[in-house]
């Protein structure tokens, strides 16, 4: 359990670099953009090959259509509930009150099933990933880099989004222990709902947030950018071990 833990820790502290950069790096705006471009890309990988088309090899059609759509709707009201807390605190939208907010949500809905899924991988005895690792890793970096840089520019001070952050990682790193030592002999079903709900909720993410913000800021450089990303992910996750 403990193993699976530091695994979770270090899928998820990624987060927590990626905030620390986006508050005292101090980046142009533009160079933000691209890196949540590339950071985009790498998350569409891993949607495609590490999350969906596992979920769909392991339980088949049923589970991971529900998955889906229980993440995507998850990632929904959240939303919803942080747009309207920034009309109720004076903002016209939730962008203007709380995007930064939204691509943590993004990332909690995301890294508690993907921690869950990666502590009971360890089950097998084969040992964890390094090359879907260093994919997670890639995809996280951008996302605390990005929701860092919006919450400080919000007005946030840096130890409240520094806690924010630490908070995610902490829980994610909890879900890979719970995976590892409760959830590791559960059936293929639960097992692909879990892993298409982090894809649901990661693509509404991106639809709504990232992908968005990251083009609004950096132009079409973010295309490119996303591709590099994809790329990087794609052949890390299809690289042996």
């Amino acid at each position: 359990m403990l193993e699976a833990a530091f695994w979770g820790f270090i899928a998820s502290g990624a987060l927590l670099i990626g905030a620390a950069i986006g508050i005292w790096a101090n980046l142009p705006r533009r160079v933000v953009a691209l890196v949540m471009g590339f950071g985009a890309g790498a998350l569409i990988s891993a949607v495609s090959f590490d999350l969906t088309a596992e979920a769909f090899a392991l339980g088949g059609t049923a589970p991971t259509a529900m998955g889906l759509a229980a993440g995507g709707l998850a990632f929904f009201l959240g939303d919803l509930l942080l747009e309207r807390a920034a009309a109720r605190g004076g903002g016209t939208n939730r962008r203007s009150g709380g995007g930064g907010l939204t691509i943590v949500l993004g990332a909690l809905l995301d890294g508690l099933p993907e921690s869950v899924v990666l502590g009971a991988s360890l089950l097998g005895g084969a040992g964890v990933s390094i090359s879907f690792l260093a994919a997670v890793f890639a995809s996280n970096l951008p996302e605390g880099l990005g929701a860092a840089r919006d919450l400080r520019d919000e007005g946030r001070s840096p130890a409240w989004i520094m806690g924010l952050w630490l908070a995610v990682v902490i829980a994610c790193t909890l879900a890979a222990g719970l995976g590892y030592g409760v959830l590791g002999d559960m059936a293929p079903g639960p097992a692909s709902l879990v892993q298409a709900f982090a894809a649901g909720a990661i693509l509404a993410m991106l639809a709504d947030s990232l992908m968005p913000e990251a083009f609004e800021h950096g132009g079409i450089g973010v295309g490119l950018a996303t591709v590099l990303g994809f790329s990087f992910a794609f052949f890390l996750s299809a690289a042996p071990g």
